[in-house]
């Protein structure tokens, strides 16, 4: 179930030869995104190295589209996620389910070739200058999902939320420091 307190993302999913092994990468080090874009100025977000240490992950299911039953599941060890220099690596055995072994023909012939993950933030940080959001620590990750279209549709209702709600404090900040400038000037202020 896709809920409001979960933010998704999407990456990219491949075929291994050997079984019906699918790997790719849930999130990618330092890499800005834009996640939304209001009136000319891009808002982005990045997910900072060091990010998922300490990340509770001890029960991450993998399904499609974020919804119905799972496909793999880290506590039956059919989905193995693991960080590394570049980011966090998924690789899943699909092989153990219907739907699993359906979707991997799927991801096969590539009818599926994004993922989303859906995850909580424990830390992040605000840079006004450059509009970028840090993730610095996830809080717990839940799913990893193969899905039909990726998730940055979902991404951007959930994110949206947080940048709207940045540019609307950047405006009224501004809109008040041009009034406080104006009755500095009318009002005795240094003309």
């Amino acid at each position: 179930m896709i809920t409001k307190d979960r933010i998704y993302r999407n990456f990219e999913v491949r075929v291994q030869d050997e079984g019906m092994i699918v790997e790719g990468y849930a999130a990618t080090f330092d890499q800005p995104a834009v996640m939304y874009e209001y009136e000319g100025t891009e808002y982005k977000e990045v997910i900072a190295r060091g990010a998922f240490d300490g990340t509770q992950m001890n029960d991450v299911v993998m399904n499609f589209d974020h919804q119905g039953k799972p496909i793999a599941r880290t506590k039956n060890n059919t989905l193995t996620l693991t960080i590394d220099d570049v980011g966090l690596r998924a690789r899943a055995d699909l092989s153990g389910t219907e739907a699993g072994r359906t979707i991997y023909e799927e991801i096969k012939a590539g009818y599926i070739d994004k993922m989303s993950f859906a995850f909580t933030v424990a830390d992040e940080s605000y840079d006004k200058a450059t509009h970028t959001r840090s993730i610095n620590k996830v809080k717990r990750l839940y799913d990893v999902a193969a899905v039909s279209i990726p998730a940055y549709d979902t991404t951007s209702i959930q994110a949206r939320s947080f940048f709207e709600a940045e540019a609307e404090k950047e405006k009224a900040e501004a809109r008040a420091a041009l009034e406080l400038a104006r009755a500095k000037y009318f009002y005795g202020g240094t003309k």
